[in-house]
């Protein structure tokens, strides 16, 4: 019991380099994959392939691979990122392309004649795209955005790679040490009770943007 109440401030430590690599990695990702997506969505066949060779890349090569590569690849050219940012630099560019083929899915399923109906009755491009596209657009994406951010959740582990003391990494540690899986078990609910949380949240969003039938 003691070594378990000993455990839990390393477990609290473990959690917030999770929750950190999560929350910055989810906020720049879905930045950087709109951009990219609209870039896959440009006319202009430059910007378009290069978006596309970018998402090419990103999807086609592991994220381990990628992190590894930024960490100790990097370096053998003169560029060098200390453990945090080289994660935090790998999952971005990493989620960004999955996010990027969502938000371009999502945009261009909404119809061509809705575009032209807004353009019609006079409104704005900016009008069109935030007030009538993207909230029809977010519904739809909503299922495939919810699976990239619960994989996301579990995805940080990978962390271990550089060294960082992310929270699977203490769980297996203190499993070790003490020859038990009860710390592995502890870790475990943690992550349950993360996705759980988040399922909830897309739930309820999923309901606030129902009325896009």
């Amino acid at each position: 019991m003691n070594n378990l109440i000993n455990l839990l401030p390393q477990v609290f430590e473990g959690l917030k380099v999770t929750l950190q690599i999560f929350i910055l990695t989810l906020v720049l990702s879905i930045s950087l994959g709109i951009v990219v997506a609209l870039g896959r969505l440009s006319k202009n066949k430059i910007l378009n392939k290069i978006t596309g060779f970018y998402i090419l890349i990103m999807r086609g090569t592991p994220l381990l691979l990628q992190i590894v590569f930024i960490f100790f690849g990097l370096p053998s050219v003169g560029i060098i990122f200390d453990r945090f940012p080289a994660a935090i630099l790998a999952f971005t560019l990493n989620y960004a392309a999955y996010f990027a083929e969502i938000f371009r899915a999502g945009i261009a399923s909404i119809e061509e004649g809705q575009y032209e109906g807004a353009k019609v009755l006079g409104f704005p491009q900016k009008y069109i795209f935030f007030k009538i596209v993207l909230p029809q657009a977010t519904k739809r994406i909503l299922p495939a955005v919810a699976n990239e951010i619960i994989t996301l959740v579990k995805d940080t582990a990978l962390v271990y790679v550089v060294g960082l003391d992310e929270l699977l990494k203490i769980g297996k540690i203190a499993s070790n040490r003490e020859a038990s899986l009860v710390p592995l078990l502890i870790v475990g609910g943690i992550y349950l009770l993360l996705i759980a949380i988040l399922s909830e949240l897309f739930k309820k969003l999923e309901k606030k943007y129902s009325y896009y039938q």
